[in-house]
C-alpha cells in the first residue's frame, strides 16, 4: 500500500445518497480472483444512464469521489474498495459512512473524509469547476476559494495511511520485536517447542501433569 499524505484534483460530484456496495460494484463482478479491472465495473448501473458523472471526460481518472449520507451501506464486499482504487479513486468525502465499507476504504489506502452535509454541498459545487485537496497531515479539505473544512480519523488509521501501512505491513514493521518477544519465549519457557504439527507439543499444562 502506497504512503497517504494529500489527494489533489478533481472530484466527481455526485452526492448520491444510501448508495450501498452493489452499486458501487455489481454482485456479477465478485467471480473474479484479481482486484485489477473491477474499476470497469464500478457504477455499472449508474453509467449506464446517460451524461452521469462517471463517464463525463471533466472528471475522468478523479482521485476524488463526493457522496452522500450513508454510503457504502449494504453487503460487506471488499470489492467494492477494490473497485474504487481500480479507477482511482483514493478518497471519499461523505457525511457519513457504513463502518464496514469505512472499514475496508481505510485497508485499501482509500481515506474516508466525513464532513457535514453542508460542507458536502459546498465540495460537490467546486468540484464541478475546481479541485479540491484532502490533506492527511494537517487533516482538512481545502479549495481554491479559501474553503477549509477540517475532519477526524481515528489517529491509528492516519498513521497507517501516512506510512502505507497495511496489516501485512504492520506486521513486518514489528518483526524484530516479534523475533525478541519468541527467543526471550523459548528461554524462558524451554520446554515449549514449536513443532510441524500439533502431535507431541509439550505446552505448559501438560508439564504440570
Amino acid at each position: 500500500m502506497e504512503p497517504v499524505r494529500q489527494v489533489e484534483g478533481r472530484a466527481y460530484p455526485w452526492g448520491a445518497k444510501n448508495i450501498d456496495t452493489d452499486i458501487i460494484i455489481p454482485a456479477h463482478w465478485l467471480k473474479t480472483t484479481t482486484r485489477e479491472g473491477l474499476g470497469k465495473g464500478a457504477f455499472e448501473t449508474v453509467r449506464a444512464e446517460p451524461g452521469n458523472v462517471f463517464d463525463d471526460p471533466l472528471y475522468a481518472g478523479s482521485p476524488v469521489l463526493i457522496a452522500g449520507d450513508n454510503f457504502g451501506c449494504g453487503s460487506s464486499r471488499e470489492h467494492a474498495a477494490w473497485a474504487l482504487a481500480d479507477m482511482g479513486v483514493k478518497a471519499v468525502i461523505a457525511p457519513s459512512f457504513s463502518d464496514i465499507f469505512s472499514g475496508n476504504a481505510f485497508k485499501n489506502g482509500i481515506v474516508p473524509v466525513v464532513l457535514s452535509q453542508e460542507a458536502v454541498d459546498r465540495l460537490v459545487e467546486v468540484a464541478r469547476t475546481d479541485e479540491i485537496t484532502v490533506d492527511l497531515e494537517t487533516m482538512t479539505v481545502t479549495t481554491p476559494f479559501q474553503d477549509r473544512f477540517p475532519f477526524e480519523l481515528d489517529p491509528f488509521r492516519r498513521q497507517c495511511l501516512l506510512e502505507g501501512l497495511d496489516e501485512i505491513g504492520m506486521t513486518l514493521a514489528r518483526d524484530t520485536a516479534i523475533s525478541k518477544f519468541e527467543s526471550g519465549a523459548a528461554e524462558a519457557r524451554p520446554w515449549i517447542k514449536v513443532g510441524a504439527g500439533h502431535e507431541g507439543t509439550l505446552v505448559e499444562s501438560d508439564r504440570r501433569t
